[in-house]
């Protein structure tokens, strides 16, 4: 059971998981640190507001009794897509286009395919090959 437990682990794929999600998180921070002080800021100065929680609350009647009234804050969804949208496209272009453009290199740096053996080794592999067949 250990040794299960053991292989399991040793294998590349938990640790390259864990290693994705150590450095995810870590990048989120990155992320959240960039929209909180650069984007945010930004949106507040072109809206006025850094968001959009209170521009449109809608406000239920309070019930009879000592019931405080009810506010539903529709911003805070406005703000919540911004949030995501931003955040989505930093992580575009702070990983997805760098990320595709070194793939882009690593394309073109591929080692062309290995040319076809010459005559008298393919003649030599086909021998080999006859002597191995009428052998067995």
């Amino acid at each position: 059971m250990l040794q299960g437990f053991k292989d399991f682990i040793s294998r590349g794929n938990a640790i390259d998981l864990a290693v994705g999600v150590i450095i995810g998180a870590a990048f989120g921070a990155v992320v959240t640190a960039l929209v909180d002080n650069v984007l945010n800021p930004l949106v507040g100065g072109i809206f006025g507001q850094p968001d959009l929680d209170r521009i449109w609350v809608i406000t239920m009647r309070a019930a009879e009794g000592e019931v405080p009234a009810t506010e539903i804050l529709v911003g805070t969804v406005l703000t919540a897509l911004i949030n995501f949208l931003l955040v989505a496209v930093a992580l575009y272009f702070a990983v997805v286009v760098p990320m595709n453009k070194l793939a882009e290199r690593r394309a073109k740096g591929e080692e062309p395919a290995p040319e076809a053996p010459a005559e008298d080794i393919a003649l030599l592999t086909e021998i080999r090959d006859l002597l191995a067949k009428n052998k067995a």
